[in-house]
């Protein structure tokens, strides 16, 4: 945005302030863009649903998808946008890129309408939705690329820098020359996030951006995010159903459901209000009565050799870890992660008791 647009956003924003002519006004419009690069104010989305209720007989009723949602997201951050499935993220992501209207509330990024103003926004944002693909099904991956390099406008040496970085860092340059339609959902997922990075994009929506990655290819574009974020300071709102994704690369996370935001806070924060568990699975040598644990974990499940505890998500492993190694014969352990939609579903239980 240039810095006189920023004025004008400002001015329009607080009529009572300084004038767009001033440096005051240029610098309070900066500011205030920094502050809050995406903002969302009570935003509604209602869809009309019709369903067949007897013969030649509808019935048409309303979904509200989004249900009076507010948060601000500063430039430079990077947030995990998590919860079940039909909770509203995708709905939101739509929205915020422009592809759906919000029903009410107001809704900005960057100081641009995105309903309004679609075409001037894409060239801010860059974009992955999960299982759908932005790349052209039956063309080379590289042709996918050069037309994005059109439909931009990218100039010739940043194409080819941008390009060259992804390459190198997602793995692709033996992919570049296949069909997308060839490609495992692993390689078009890293191929996706390429193309959505080659305009040097102000904001990144990612959508499950793991899904289909073994573990080595997650750390890589784990890696890749955070190297994107430090150098260039892309702001990222991540949706994904892997805990993994959101402690190596969100230092905050937001949880919606029924298309209201539930929490909003730091990861350690929602396994506290959620009052979640991680599970410690422990194969012993041979067969024992059940580990005699500290509070506050505790054996939950028994079979042979093998043991289950549990114990609060927002505790380290580590001492519990090196207590049973110390104590018991250990062939091997594993730590297993909370479900998200299991913490959810116990914030909303608790929240609709209250």
């Amino acid at each position: 945005m240039e810095r006189a647009d920023m004025a004008r956003t400002a001015e329009a924003a607080d009529p009572a302030g300084p004038g767009p002519g001033t440096a005051a006004g240029a610098d309070a419009a900066v500011e205030a863009e920094a502050d809050a690069f995406i903002e969302l104010d009570g935003v509604e989305k209602v869809f009309d649903v019709r369903r067949k209720t007897g013969f030649l007989k509808r019935e048409r009723r309303q979904v509200r998808a989004v249900d009076g949602l507010s948060f601000t997201v500063s430039r430079g951050e990077m947030v995990g946008y998590i919860g079940p499935n039909g909770a509203g993220k995708s709905t939101t992501i739509k929205m915020l890129t422009g592809i759906l209207t919000p029903s009410g509330g107001r809704l900005r990024v960057a100081g641009i309408d995105p309903s309004r103003e679609r075409i001037r926004l894409a060239h801010r944002i860059g974009v992955v939705f999960g299982q759908r693909t932005t790349l052209w099904w039956d063309l080379p991956l590289i042709d996918s690329y050069r037309l994005m390099h059109r439909m931009y406008r990218i100039p010739d040496a940043r194409y080819r820098e941008n390009l060259d970085r992804c390459v190198e860092l997602l793995q692709l340059q033996e992919l570049l020359d296949v069909p997308v339609r060839q490609l495992s959902l692993g390689q078009r997922m890293r191929g996706d996030i390429a193309a959505a990075l080659l305009h040097d994009p102000e904001v990144l929506y990612l959508d499950e951006p793991t899904i289909g990655l073994d573990v080595v290819s997650k750390a890589k574009v784990r890696g890749f995010l955070l190297d994107l974020n430090a150098e260039r300071g892309t702001t990222v709102l991540l949706t994904t159903h892997d805990l993994q994704d959101i402690e190596q690369l969100c230092s905050r996370v937001m949880v919606i459901d029924h298309g209201r935001l539930m929490y909003d806070g730091r990861l350690e924060g929602l396994h506290e209000a959620g009052e979640s568990e991680r599970t410690l699975v422990v194969d012993l040598e041979r067969e024992l009565p059940p580990i005699e644990a500290p509070e506050p974990a505790r054996v939950v499940r028994v079979e042979g050799p093998r043991q289950w505890l549990a114990f609060p998500a927002s505790e380290s492993a580590a001492g519990l870890v090196a207590g049973i190694a110390a104590r018991y014969p250990l062939v091997d352990l594993s730590v297993r992660e909370p479900d998200i939609e299991s913490v959810i579903a116990k914030m909303y239980a608790e929240r609709a008791g209250a």
